[in-house]
């Protein structure tokens, strides 16, 4: 009898079979053999299809259950599909096994090439990854290897204490403090040449001479350390801006991505310290000052408030200082500061605090400027990229801010006592 050679073999048809008896091996492939003779043709003979090698050796596993046989029939073949189906079908015809009637079912129809298949595509991912793994890199590769090189080299010393230092410290006008040789040499990698490092929680008299001639940002991990390095920095000396490391990372471990990104969120050292004293207010201030409208209506800052629902009467009763300021004091010195400062910030969804010496004391997202003056006491102008509202221009009121320049506005003169700037009013002067 001939068998079907494995390298051939295109199907496998796996059959259920359960039979109400104790019955043996033999007794069921006779049964296949018996009771499909003639049924299917000459041509689907079984019997001649396994002399042929078109039906492999029928494998029969059979397990006596309580007086009860089960089990599988295994039948391999090299024919189509199509007529592997009507074989596998005609096997659910038989109905008796030796003495015993049995029940038979196609469990299913396996194509061993998909298997095959499966394993080539699981095999050739294998192989990729291993060639790739130890083929030569390409041309951009290699350059980008060898820049990370040089950039490594590149790290020095500077000042008495040797602080670890790109080689752009000296010549960049604004430089990123960093904690210590490890930020160093990452920021390096990726391409920042002016970071310098504290090399511990004491700050150097080196890192204070730097931030009193520099724009300096401070750039620190994301954890307890970095909070107490940034409160030595904010006690013994000061830098321009602050930002962080996302929560639980050090500046070490960041990718590319993420330290421009970093970079970018960076606020100035003035907004960053209203918002951690924040926290304390309500320690510093009396209990009634949650309740803002009494507690301002009782302290000398009440005709402020009046101004809300009484404009007309303190219109009348008071200077209109605000609105004069603009053409007396504004007209020499600072309108063309608040234009180029209006032009410089066109496009970027943002707001910088000006002092009375027309100096940025920060700058916010737009959209955080009416929390942002909530908390500041010492601004004298506020220049934005956007709308000026009225929930904007009432809390610069409170704020005793005495010009908001914009892009628009759409609120009418009797609306707030600030003054309200728009690109055209910059132009008339």
């Amino acid at each position: 009898m001939g068998k079907v050679s494995p390298v051939s073999t295109k199907y496998i048809i796996y059959t259920e079979i359960g039979i109400e008896g104790s019955v043996d091996r033999p007794d069921v492939i006779g049964a296949i053999f018996g009771q499909t003779e003639g049924f299917l043709g000459q041509e689907l003979e079984l019997r001649e299809l396994q002399r042929s090698g078109k039906v492999g050796r029928i494998e029969v596993k059979l397990e006596s259950i309580n007086g009860k046989s089960v089990g599988q029939i295994i039948i391999p073949c090299s024919l189509d599909k199509t007529e592997t189906a009507i074989i596998a079908a005609a096997l659910e015809t038989i109905e008796r096994i030796g003495p015993c009637v049995s029940k038979v079912r196609v469990e299913k129809i396996e194509d061993v090439r998909v298997s095959k298949r499966e394993f080539v595509i699981a095999r050739a991912k294998e192989l990729l990854l291993n060639l790739q793994a130890n083929v030569l890199p390409d041309s951009q590769e290699i350059t980008e290897e060898v820049s990370q090189a040089v950039r490594m080299q590149e790290i020095g010393s500077w000042g008495p204490e040797n602080l670890p230092a790109g080689p752009a410290v000296e010549e960049s006008e604004e430089i990123i403090l960093v904690e210590g040789r490890a930020d160093v040499l990452t920021l390096l990698k990726n391409g920042f040449k002016n970071a310098i490092a504290i090399n511990g929680t004491s700050i150097p008299e080196t890192i204070k001479g730097l931030c009193k001639q520099k724009t300096v940002t401070a750039f620190v991990d994301g954890d307890r350390g970095g909070d107490i390095i940034l409160k030595e920095l904010m006690d013994s000396t000061e830098v321009d801006y602050i930002t962080k490391a996302p929560a639980g990372k050090e500046v070490e471990e960041l990718t590319k991505k993420e330290i421009h990104l970093c970079l970018r969120a960076r606020i100035a050292t003035e907004q960053f310290k209203f918002e951690v004293s924040g926290a304390k207010k309500p320690q510093q201030i009396t209990t009634e000052s949650f309740r803002r409208p009494m507690n301002r209506e009782q302290q000398p800052q009440a005709p402020q408030q009046q101004n809300n629902y009484a404009r007309p009467m303190n219109r009348e009763q008071q200077p209109q200082a605000p609105q004069q300021m603009p053409t007396a004091t504004v007209e020499k010195k600072g309108l063309e500061i608040f234009k180029t400062l209006l032009d410089d910030l066109v496009g970027t969804r943002g707001a910088s605090l000006i002092d009375k010496d027309y100096k940025i004391l920060g700058k916010v997202p737009t959209r955080e400027l009416e929390i942002t003056l909530r908390n500041v006491n010492n601004a004298f102008a506020v220049v934005l990229d956007g709308n000026i509202t009225k929930e904007i221009a009432k809390a610069a009121e409170m704020s005793n801010v005495s010009f908001i320049v914009g892009t628009t506005s759409k609120l009418r003169p009797n609306e707030t006592k600030v003054a309200i700037l728009i690109p055209k009013d910059l132009e008339k002067v």
